[in-house]
C-alpha cells in the first residue's frame, strides 16, 4: 500500500538585531505554527524565573511523575518516583531537548502540566508574545499549541538578556544530566562562526525549527526559522539569515535590553502565601533603670558582646559547630571598679527636679519598626532555646540571603517558648520574596505582618 506523503510544514522566518530589538528581515513571521521543542525555551525561562524568585533552587529535588516518565523521546530516561535535582532536568531540557525532563520541570513548578501550560501562556503574553498559546511543557504536537517566528525570536532575546547567567546552557554541546551525559542536536554551534545558542525543534507537524543567536564583535543577531525540510537545510537557511542580519545591523548600536515582565508566579492559579501576625513586638518602652558599675562595665560588656558576634560570624561563614559549654574562647568581662559616691547635694537636687516634673516620668516612648516608607513587615526564621542560637541563625541567614535581607534589622525576641529569630524593617513585597527564597533552601520562614 502506498504511503501518503506528509504535507510540508509552512515556512516562516525572522531576523532581529538583539541589541535593539529591530527587525532586520521577516517572512510569515506572524503565522501561527507548531513550535515543537522551541517550547522548551519558555519552560526553561519559567524555571529560571522560579529560581530567581525563590520558588525553588537548582538543588531542589524533583519527584518524577508517571506522566513525565511516560513522555516519548527525545528523553533523559527518567523513572516514575525517581528524585532528581532541578539543575539536571534543566540541563537535559536545554541540551538534549528531553521531553520527560521538561514535563517534570513544569509539574514541579505548578503542580500539574496543565497549570504550568497556563503559566507559560500568561508569561508569553507578558513578554509581548501576542500570538502564542502553550498546551504542554515539551512541544509535542497538541491542538492549539501554537506560536510564531516573531514570538519565538522575542523569547530568545528575553532569555539572552533576562537570564544571562543561564544562557551558557544553550551553547553546550554536551553536559552531565545527573544520570548520564547528554549531547546537543544543534550542529550550528560548531558550523557557524559566532553562534552560541539557542534551541532546535522538530516534529512532523512543525518541520525543522531553530532559534539561533550569534555574536561578532559588537554585533549580535537572532534568527528564527519554522518549517525547515531537514536539519541540514534548516541550518543552512539560518546561517544565511544570520549573514543577512550581520550585513544589515549597524556596527554600533545602543543596547536596549527588553523589560523583564512583572513576576506573578502561580498566583493566577490560586497560590497564596502564609502570613503570621507579629507576636512580642514592642509597643511601649519604659525608661531604663540606672545601671550600677559605671562606664567600665558597659565597655567590658560591649567588648564581650562583640566577641560573641565575631565568633558567630566566623562560625556562620565556616559552618563549624558552636563551642560547647566550658570551652568558649570569649572572655568574661572583668569586674569594674566601683565609682565614687555622688555628692549628697547633687542627689538631693536630682530628687527635687524629679518631683517637680512628674509628667516626664509618665512619658511614653514608642519604638517603631522603621522610620521610612512602609517597612513595617518582617520574617521569622525560627525559635531557639538560647539567644546565642537565635543570633547565630540570623547572622548565617543574612550572609546566605544578602540580596533581600541587606539593611534589615536583626532582632531576637524572647518569649515563653524560647528566643524568636526575626528580621524586621521590610516591605511586604521584600518580606514575601525573602521567605520564598529561604523556603526554597529548606529554611523555616514565616511572614510577620505589622502588629495591630
Amino acid at each position: 500500500m502506498a504511503t501518503v506523503p506528509l504535507r510540508a510544514a509552512p515556512y516562516a522566518a525572522m531576523v532581529m538585531d538583539a541589541r535593539t530589538g529591530e527587525v532586520l528581515h521577516s517572512r510569515n513571521a506572524d503565522t501561527r505554527l507548531h513550535p515543537a521543542s522551541l517550547t522548551k525555551m519558555m519552560t526553561l525561562y519559567i524555571a529560571f524565573e522560579a529560581v530567581r524568585n525563590g520558588e525553588m533552587t537548582m538543588d531542589t529535588l524533583v519527584r518524577v511523575s508517571q506522566n513525565a516518565a511516560a513522555e516519548p523521546p527525545s528523553k533523559l530516561g527518567l523513572r516514575a518516583g525517581q528524585k532528581i535535582a532541578l539543575r539536571y532536568l534543566v540541563r537535559a531540557a536545554a541540551v538534549k531537548s528531553a521531553n520527560d525532563a521538561a514535563t517534570a520541570i513544569g509539574e514541579a513548578i505548578s503542580g500539574s502540566e496543565a497549570a504550568f501550560a497556563r503559566r507559560m501562556t500568561r508569561t508569553a503574553k507578558a513578554l509581548g508574545m501576542t500570538r502564542t498559546t502553550f498546551k504542554n511543557a515539551h512541544g509535542l504536537t497538541a491542538s492549539g499549541h501554537l506560536s510564531t517566528a516573531r514570538d519565538m525570536t522575542i523569547l530568545g532575546r528575553h532569555l539572552l538578556y533576562d537570564y544571562p547567567e543561564y544562557y551558557n546552557l544553550f551553547s553546550r554541546q554536551s553536559t552531565h544530566a545527573g544520570i548520564k551525559t547528554v549531547s546537543s542536536h544543534n550542529r550550528l554551534l560548531t558550523s557557524y562562526k559566532g553562534a552560541d545558542g539557542i534551541k532546535t525543534g522538530y516534529t512532523r507537524a512543525a518541520g525543522f525549527n531553530l532559534v539561533a543567536s550569534a555574536q561578532r564583535g559588537n554585533e549580535r543577531v537572532i534568527a528564527t526559522v519554522f518549517g525547515g525540510k531537514s536539519s541540514s537545510s534548516r541550518n543552512a537557511k539560518v546561517a544565511e539569515l544570520l549573514d543577512l542580519g550581520f550585513r544589515r545591523a549597524p556596527s554600533r548600536a545602543p543596547l536596549r535590553k527588553p523589560n523583564r515582565p512583572v513576576y506573578a508566579g502561580n498566583a493566577a492559579d490560586g497560590a497564596a502565601g502564609r502570613v503570621v501576625r507579629v507576636s512580642g513586638a514592642v509597643s511601649k518602652s519604659r525608661r531604663p533603670v540606672a545601671r550600677t558599675g559605671g562606664t567600665a562595665v558597659l565597655v567590658a560588656e560591649a567588648d564581650a558582646h562583640a566577641q560573641v558576634i565575631a565568633a558567630a560570624v566566623a562560625e556562620a561563614m565556616s559552618e563549624t559547630p558552636p563551642p560547647t559549654a566550658g570551652t568558649t574562647d570569649v572572655a568574661a568581662p572583668a569586674e569594674a571598679p566601683r565609682p565614687a559616691l555622688r555628692p549628697e547635694d547633687l542627689v538631693a537636687e536630682l530628687t527635687q527636679v524629679s518631683a517637680a516634673a512628674p509628667e516626664e516620668e509618665e512619658q511614653e516612648i514608642v519604638t517603631r519598626l522603621s522610620t521610612s516608607g512602609e517597612l513595617h513587615w518582617g520574617i521569622n526564621v525560627g525559635r531557639y532555646t538560647s539567644r546565642y542560637q537565635a543570633e547565630k541563625t540570623l547572622l548565617r541567614t543574612a550572609l546566605a540571603e544578602m540580596e533581600t535581607l541587606d539593611g534589615t534589622l536583626r532582632k531576637v525576641v524572647r518569649s515563653k517558648q524560647g528566643f524568636e529569630a526575626n528580621f524586621m524593617g521590610m516591605s511586604a513585597e521584600t518580606a514575601d520574596l525573602a521567605c520564598r527564597r529561604l523556603k526554597a533552601r529548606n529554611v523555616t520562614c514565616n511572614l510577620l505582618s505589622p502588629s495591630s
